[in-house]
C-alpha cells in the first residue's frame, strides 16, 4: 500500500535512504555515478539538497537498480526495499517433486504450517490416508527393494501430521473413490481384499477423526481442480507432476482458498455423509 507522505518529507527520505542503500552495498558515490552515468556531482547533489525537489524517474531507476533496491522503496511509495523481481522470487519457487513416500520438502511445509488448517486436493488418494498395502502396491514398482523402508519412515511423518494439531479438509473427485472401488483407471488390477481393506480403513479414520479430518467428494464434470495444497494462510501449492509451484503471495493464498471453499460447497459428498457412501462402496465390492 503507498505510503502517504508529502513531498518535502518524500526528498528528505530519499536522501535518507539512498545515503543507506549506498553504505549498506558498499557502493561510493564515484562508483554510483559511473554505474547510472552521470557525474559524481550529481550523485552529491540528490544527497544533500534540502529542497523538495525529486530527480527524475529515469535517474531514480537507474539507482535504485544499481544499488539493488525498488525505486518504490527508495520514493517512499512502499516500506519494502527489494526489488520487483527479488519479491516476486521471494513469493514464488520451483521445487522438484520426487515420486517417492519421503519428501523433505511436503514435509517441511506441514511442519510450518502445524496448527492452521490444511486444504488438500490430491492427485489419487493422499498417502496419508493409504494402508500399508497400498502405499506398497503403488511405490514398489518405483522404489524397489526399498520400499519397506520408506513406508515406515513414512508412516512415522504421517502419524506425525496427524497428531500436529492442524484440522485437514480433503476434497477429491468422486469418481476417483469410483474408480478404486471398481479397479479401474489408475486401480486397475487392484486386488479386492486391498481394497476393501483400504475403504475400511477410510471408513475409521473418518470415524475416528471426525470433524478433524473432513472429507468432501466433488462432481470433476461441473467443476474441476487441479492437485493443490493449502498450508492455512502460509503458502499454497501446485502439483505440476515432476515439481511444486509454491506461492507465498497472501493475495494468491486467499484465491486459492476461495476456490476450495468454492469445491466444498458445491461438493457432490459432504464430510457427514462420506461413512455411508464408503459403506456401499464396501458392499458393492463384496
Amino acid at each position: 500500500m503507498p505510503l502517504r507522505v508529502d513531498k518535502r518529507e518524500r526528498a528528505t527520505n530519499f536522501r535518507t535512504r539512498l545515503q543507506q542503500a549506498l553504505q549498506q552495498s558498499g557502493t561510493t558515490q564515484s562508483g554510483l555515478a559511473r554505474a547510472v552515468g552521470v557525474d559524481r556531482s550529481t550523485i552529491s547533489q540528490l544527497l544533500t539538497d534540502d529542497g523538495a525537489r525529486l530527480p527524475n524517474g529515469h535517474l531514480v531507476g537507474a539507482c535504485a537498480s544499481a544499488l539493488g533496491v525498488s525505486s518504490d522503496w527508495l520514493l517512499s511509495l512502499s516500506d519494502r526495499r527489494e526489488s520487483a523481481a527479488e519479491l516476486l522470487a521471494g513469493s514464488l519457487s520451483l521445487t522438484e517433486a520426487p515420486r517417492a513416500l519421503i519428501d523433505e520438502r511436503i514435509f517441511a511445509w506441514h511442519k510450518e504450517a502445524a496448527g492452521y488448517k490444511i486444504r488438500h486436493v490430491p492427485a489419487a488418494l493422499p498417502d496419508m490416508l493409504k494402508t500399508h498395502a497400498i502405499l506398497e502396491w503403488e511405490y514398489r514398482p518405483h522404489l524397489g527393494r526399498t520400499t519397506d523402508q520408506a513406508i515406515g519412515a513414512s508412516e512415522d511423518r504421517l502419524q506425525w501430521m496427524r497428531s500436529a494439531g492442524s484440522d485437514y479438509e480433503i476434497a477429491m473427485p468422486i469418481t476417483e473413490m469410483a474408480s478404486f472401488a471398481e479397479a479401474s483407471g489408475y486401480y486397475e488390477g487392484l486386488p479386492a481384499d486391498l481394497r476393501r481393506a483400504q475403504l475400511q480403513h477410510l471408513l475409521d479414520l473418518c470415524d475416528q477423526l471426525y470433524p478433524r479430518l473432513r472429507l468432501y467428494l466433488f462432481d470433476s464434470r461441473r467443476i474441476y481442480s487441479a492437485p493443490i495444497t493449502i498450508f492455512g494462510p502460509l503458502l499454497c501449492v501446485f502439483y505440476a507432476g515432476g515439481h511444486y509451484l509454491a506461492f507465498r503471495d497472501r493475495n494468491r493464498i486467499a484465491s486459492f482458498t476461495g476456490h476450495f471453499d468454492r469445491l466444498v460447497r458445491e461438493t457432490e459428498m459432504a464430510a457427514r455423509d462420506i461413512p455411508a457412501y464408503l459403506r456401499r462402496l464396501l458392499a458393492a465390492i463384496g
